[in-house]
């Protein structure tokens, strides 16, 4: 005979279950909402922006690319995204894999030193990158700029790419060198795709923190040096026109298009 008891169970995971859901949906709705109010904002035709918008105009778009100063911080934000991660990535894979298969004295401390840049304040960082590059006649140079975002995207890099060193098996390398090939060879064909998830994920986080920088790109910067993020900063504390709402529903679908097409390639899990 059936009793209360074994009713009770099913309708209270069925509940449990049904919350779970419904705080998960109101967690996506918390993270996508601002992204929606700000997106549908950019199709205002007022001088202001509207949620919804009334109707949609492009005349913002048009706005950001009849505007010299935007193309321009434009230019400069798209010069270091194609500089900075590349290198960065290249310098995080190399320090990833030292300190990953090397021992040598001070490895924790190197280590702690080359991660630094994720617990000291950015202003600290920005100020001290600003006496630094002014006595190298760098300050509000490109090359100056360069340098500061490598130096803030270097741990995300060098961390990504030491957990996928840390998940692969190292026996794979030393069947390789007990096959006959080279340490060389065995990095070029064996460590380097099992690692390339992590290269690519550090890739990534190194592009996203160099164009969305700002605290550091603040004391860096000069007037023909100025990045997006630096000139978004700088004008809505003139103004307060959809423009900027344009220039961020334009860098939203780049966004998307990049998740796409990191999906398509080598999948998000593996990525992330």
């Amino acid at each position: 005979m059936a009793t209360d008891r074994d009713f009770t169970a099913p309708v209270s995971s069925i509940g449990w279950r049904w919350l779970g859901r419904a705080a998960g949906g109101l967690v996506y709705l918390f993270l996508i909402l601002p992204v929606l109010v700000i997106f549908l904002s950019a199709f205002s035709p007022g001088a202001y922006p509207q949620f919804p918008p009334e109707s949609v105009s492009l005349r913002w778009f048009q706005a950001f690319f009849d505007n010299r100063a935007w193309l321009k911080a434009l230019q400069v934000s798209a010069w270091l995204l194609l500089v900075v991660t590349p290198l960065t990535t290249l310098l995080g894979t190399t320090a990833a894999y030292a300190l990953a298969r090397l021992q040598f004295r001070g490895r924790d401390v190197l280590q702690a030193f080359v991660l630094s840049p994720l617990i000291i304040p950015q202003v600290v960082l920005g100020i001290a990158l600003l006496y630094v590059l002014t006595g190298m006649g760098l300050s509000g140079s490109l090359t100056g700029l360069a340098i500061g975002h490598i130096l803030v995207a270097l741990p995300y890099a060098v961390r990504t790419v030491s957990v996928s060193l840390a998940s692969m098996d190292r026996r794979l390398e030393t069947a390789s060198m007990n096959l006959g090939a080279t340490p060389a060879y065995t990095f070029r064909h064996v460590t380097l795709p099992l690692i390339k998830p992590g290269i690519v994920a550090g890739a990534v986080f190194a592009a996203v923190t160099s164009f969305g920088e700002v605290s550091v790109s603040l004391f860096l910067t000069a007037p023909g040096t100025v990045t997006m993020p630096v000139r978004i900063f700088t004008y809505i504390d003139q103004t307060f026109d959809p423009v900027v709402n344009a220039v961020s529903a334009i860098f939203i679908v780049l966004a998307v298009l990049a998740l796409v097409l990191i999906e398509r390639t080598i999948g998000l899990t593996k990525a992330m």
